[in-house]
């Protein structure tokens, strides 16, 4: 007894071609499978640079072999990261689809993409502020300030409590697990 199931999206069975190989002769064949395989060499742009992600996330997508985003990805990594929302605010989600979809890199990439921002706005507007302060001082004729040296983070009195910057909830033990080892494989191209 076998089980069958109703294939739909993006995947297809195995033997697309079972039927056609049989009937046909050796040189069609040929020339069949060799414009698949010229079908198969041509790089497609990578469908995530489309999306607006942060490099880093899409060179972590690439790492981990994915080229292209899924349909769950499509419709929900936009609207995630506030396409069409008004005021700049963001839109609250829930998806539904099927185990292997793709849903958890569709929450993950977006939440990741704005952490990434907002440091990178941070340590803009840091940057800015010491800009000001050297043109401050030199438009009084003083010396430039010097850099803040980096603290030692070891040390009582410079250490800085972690901070959240975002909160995932997920109903399993294993299902947490499964999403922080996906999250740390997304992040592996940021800066800490």
């Amino acid at each position: 007894m076998t089980d069958t199931f109703q294939v739909q999206g993006d995947f297809a069975p195995a033997d697309l071609f079972a039927a056609d190989i049989s009937v046909q002769d050796d040189a069609v064949l040929t020339a069949k499978t060799a414009s698949l395989a010229d079908e198969d060499t041509t790089e497609q742009p990578n469908g995530f640079v489309e999306l607006g992600l942060a490099p880093e996330l899409v060179q972590a997508v690439a790492d981990l072999g994915y080229t292209q985003p899924t349909s769950v990805q499509l419709k929900a990594i936009p609207l995630a990261m506030g396409a069409g929302a008004k005021g700049g605010r963001f839109i609250d989600l829930m998806v539904s689809s099927q185990t292997g979809s793709g849903k958890t890199a569709a929450f993950l990439l977006p939440v990741l993409h704005t952490l990434i921002r907002q440091q990178a706005e941070a340590e803009a507007e840091s940057r800015a502020e010491f800009e000001r302060a050297v043109a401050e001082a030199a438009a009084r004729g003083e010396a430039p300030p010097k850099r803040a040296k980096r603290k030692d983070p070891t040390n009582s009195r410079n250490f800085k409590p972690a901070v959240p910057g975002a909160l995932i909830v997920c109903p399993t033990r294993e299902l947490a697990q499964q999403v922080a080892h996906d999250a740390i494989d997304l992040v592996k191209h940021a800066r800490s």
